[in-house]
């Protein structure tokens, strides 16, 4: 790997966070905010740190996998650092931990906070905060290759290493063509659904910072009780509507604007995910009017919202849920499992894993009957291929262990079993909220700092799909430990 080569692209991803910086700077110089000050050095500093690692690298116009995996994971992990400096030098945190936690729970559009009281933050933090999902959505990594010279082949493994999803797929031959496109499909529906929160009654500001954080399936709000601060009906239908959205495959986008309309109600993906979210919404209203609410118009109101809002990991409340009844608290949990489709902004494992992994084990109870039968994996009318069927359940298996074994981690931080293990569930799936401590209406403030970091760690692991992380940390350990094959 050549070390060069992955630092001048370090360098260059870290310049374009110095240059969006000025946009929260803008805010605070129009509001007249101290932290204007704070943005103005931020943006030298972190300008001046790319330019350095720019210059002390090497351009190459083809990379590596080795240096696509590298690249990818560690400005990630920059990101997170330099994005972490408006936080930490504005005085909101005294500790640098929970600044980074922030910045990575922005960045990854996890949503979990550690801030208690966001109402008493600046515009220009409040910005920032909410453009960090909104680069994060799409992905740091997608935007570099599209507005970045060609890096021939290499375009292709940095587009796999951070796209979500099992399937990496291109919507036009080249790979930077298709970053272009799927960044300005992005930036299209925000545009969309900011005017649509504008004609629902939010400020310019508001309608900025929410835009941000549902088309990125990220969940940070200006508001200390998030979107039930606002208890306005069009908003949430809005917001809903901008979430399943953001839920859906970008790809399929494509095809519609094209003309295609057919191909999005022939997508095996979309149906099981439109059908999954119904059904899913109607029971869970059903309930809430049978236990807590007297009006079926509240029951489907917060029941909808909420499931649109943990199935497609954006993380926003309009009602705490923690005071809900066991088993819907139950039913939310583990909707942290499902995410939204492949190819979308939202986390988690993704309805294409959960649908290929179910037809899995429903393939081999068959095979036990009928042990000479050959069954293909099928979605609809296409088959699976059988490596791509294994590299699904290998990652819902990696998933899941993860996911436990971190869970008893956080246990040894003195967490209860159900706040452990729902904000392990939250932060690997960049869900945000969890159950009782890190509820809907908390934060994951109480939380020590070698939990947060963990908890970054599982953010930024969930983020780039588990794979893209562990090959580089399998990478660092020698060869010797590994058993030979001779």
């Amino acid at each position: 790997m050549r070390l060069k080569v992955v630092l001048h692209m370090l360098g260059v991803l870290i310049i374009f966070i110095g240059i969006f910086e000025l946009f929260p700077l803008l805010w605070s110089i129009f509001y007249q905010e101290e932290e204007a000050i704070v943005f103005l050095v931020c943006i030298l500093i972190t300008l001046g740190a790319g330019c350095f690692l720019k210059r002390l690298g090497k351009y190459a116009e083809n990379i590596t996998l080795k240096e696509s995996f590298a690249f990818v994971t560690l400005g990630w992990v920059l990101a997170g650092i330099f994005g972490s400096f408006p936080f930490y030098f504005a005085g909101i945190f005294t500790n640098y931990v929970d600044a980074f936690f922030e910045s990575m729970s922005g960045f990854t559009t996890t949503g979990a906070t550690v801030i208690e009281d966001i109402e008493k933050l600046g515009h220009g933090i409040l910005i920032w905060r909410s453009m960090t999902q909104w680069l994060g959505g799409m992905g740091i990594i997608a935007l570099f290759v599209a507005v970045l010279p060609r890096l021939g082949g290499g375009t292709f493994y940095l587009f796999r290493a951070e796209i979500p999803g099992p399937v990496k797929e291109k919507i036009v031959p080249r790979i930077a063509e298709t970053a272009k496109i799927l960044w300005g499909i992005y930036l299209f529906i925000s545009l969309a659904q900011f005017i649509m929160l504008l004609l629902s009654g939010l400020s310019v500001f508001d309608s900025f910072n929410h835009t941000f954080t549902t088309m990125a399936t990220g969940g940070f709000s200006t508001r200390n009780e998030s979107i039930a601060a606002f208890n306005n009906p069009f908003t949430e239908g809005v917001i809903i509507a901008f979430m399943f959205m953001a839920g859906v495959n970008f790809s399929l986008y494509y095809a519609l604007f094209r003309g295609n309309i057919k191909s999005i109600f022939q997508d095996y993906e979309f149906r099981f995910y439109l059908s999954f979210l119904a059904v899913t919404g109607l029971i869970v209203s059903i309930i809430l009017f049978l236990y807590t609410y007297d009006s079926i118009f509240d029951s489907i109101r917060y029941g909808f919202f909420q499931v649109v809002s943990i199935t497609t990991t954006t993380g926003f409340a309009t009602d705490d849920f923690n005071e809900w009844p066991p088993f819907l608290r139950g039913v939310l949990f583990f909707l942290k499992f499902m995410g939204g489709c492949g190819g979308s902004t939202g986390g988690s494992i993704k309805q294409i894993r959960i649908i290929v992994a179910a037809k899995l084990c429903f393939r081999e109870v068959y095979r036990i009957i009928h042990p000479r039968a050959v069954i293909p994996v099928r979605l609809g009318n296409k088959s699976i291929s059988e490596n791509v069927a294994m590299n699904i359940a290998g990652f819902v298996l990696f998933y899941i262990l993860i996911f436990v074994v971190s869970s008893l981690l956080m246990t040894s931080f003195g967490l209860e079993l159900v706040s452990a293990f729902s904000a392990v569930a939250a932060t690997l799936g960049n869900v945000g909220p969890g159950l009782d401590l890190v509820g809907p209406l908390e934060t994951y403030a109480p939380i020590p700092s070698p939990g947060k970091i963990l908890l970054s760690f599982l953010m930024l692991v969930g983020r780039l799909e588990i794979f893209t992380v562990m090959v580089l940390l399998l990478g660092l350990i020698p060869k010797s430990w590994f058993p030979s094959n001779r």
